[in-house]
Parts: structure tokens; sequence; C-alpha cells
């Protein structure tokens, strides 16, 4: 299949409003911090409350709760409230297939950088 054959494949552009722009960039400022994708990947595995998403982070929980806000402010996790604990939620299991994505591409661009290196190599003739 030739290039021109392979870019029929593609989704046709359309034009995205200057609000779903907006809103697609929150998410994804959302997923720009490490820690939030750490405790996205904690959530992959279910409901965990703050503190103990504080604990296998290492960090406070005022700290988790102000990241769990900017998740749940974009659609990515959900609050359950029981008595005086909080506990969190994927609500967006898409996040997963976008992670998965990002990674896929990374792996191929370092092995493909480490194909490189292992290219030929030099032999010197020591005196």
């Amino acid at each position: 299949m030739n290039t021109r054959e392979a870019s029929n494949f593609r989704r046709a552009p359309h034009q995205i409003t200057g609000e779903a722009l907006e809103l697609v960039a929150a998410r994804f400022r959302a997923l720009s911090e490490a820690i939030r994708l750490r405790i996205l990947q904690i959530l992959e595995n279910g409901e965990t409350s703050v503190s103990a998403l504080a604990e296998k982070v290492g960090s406070t929980q005022p700290n988790i709760s102000k990241h769990l806000k900017v998740l749940q402010d974009v659609g990515l996790v959900k609050r359950r409230q029981v008595g005086t604990s909080a506990y969190y939620s994927i609500a967006d299991e898409m996040v997963f297939e976008l992670c998965e994505m990002v990674c896929s591409r990374l792996r191929d661009r370092l092995e493909a950088q480490v194909g490189a290196l292992r290219g030929p190599t030099f032999n010197r003739k020591r005196a």
C-alpha cells in the first residue's frame, strides 16, 4: 500500500469549536503531571480512598486531593463520599486507551533509537 492509499484510511479532518478545543486541552493538561498518571494507574485496579492513594503514591492527602480534583473536573475520575472518607474511581476508561497509545509509540521510538545505537561498531587498533 502506498502513502496515498494509507492516508485515505485516516479520519477526515473536521472543524472543532474553540470551546471544544479548550475542553480537549484541559484533559491533556490534567494528564501532564506524572503524579496524576500514577494516581490513574493505581485507580485502574479499582476504587481507592484518598488516604490509600496518598500512601501508595508517597505523598500527602492534601496534595493527592488537589490532583484528584483536577482529574475529576475533566471527567476522568469520580468521587464517592462515605462518612468522612472520599473514594475515587475511574470515570472514563478511555484514559487507559490513550495512555497505551502513547506508551506504545514511546516504546517503538525508544526501540528504534536503541537499534540505531547497536549499528556497526568501530574497531580501534590498539598500539
